[in-house]
Formats: structure tokens, C-alpha cells, sequence
């Protein structure tokens, strides 16, 4: 992967990361926000996990258990809010 690609990547967990401060500091609640912060989260983790963790291309095993633990916790998150809401 050369640099460029790096950049745009990082440039896209910027933004996300400015959307999700912007729904937290504008007052956004209830599911939707929740679910469209969840989205973003797991978007940029997947990023994270691929790119900048350098598991692109190495097979299934570690990208899939990596993955497989970050939609776990972000399950356990979502259903933790839908028990409370």
C-alpha cells in the first residue's frame, strides 16, 4: 500500500471521527444516532484493522478474529443500549 492510500485512509477516519463528535455535541440521541455512530466506529476499525495494523492480505484467520472481536464489542454495546432505552 503506498502513501497516498495511507492518506486518503487516515483522511477518512478524520472524518468520521468529526462526525461522530458533531452527532455527540449537537444533542443527537435515540437509535438512529447510536446506530449511525456504531456504523462509523465499526467503518474506521475496520480501516484501523486492515490498513494501519498491516492485515491486509495475510489470509483469514487474523483479520477474522480481529473483526470478530471488535463486532462483538460493538454488539454487546448496541444491545447494552437497546436494554436501557
Amino acid at each position: 500500500m503506498n502513501a497516498r492510500q495511507l492518506d486518503l485512509i487516515f483522511a477518512a477516519l478524520v472524518i468520521g471521527t468529526g462526525i461522530t463528535w458533531w452527532l455527540g455535541e449537537t444533542g443527537h440521541a435515540g437509535p438512529a444516532a447510536v446506530v449511525a455512530i456504531l456504523a462509523i466506529a465499526a467503518v474506521k476499525g475496520m480501516l484501523i484493522i486492515r490498513d494501519f495494523m498491516a492485515l491486509r492480505g495475510i489470509g483469514f484467520f487474523w483479520p477474522a478474529m480481529v473483526m470478530g472481536w471488535l463486532l462483538l464489542v460493538q454488539g454487546i454495546i448496541l444491545a447494552t443500549y437497546w436494554k436501557g432505552h
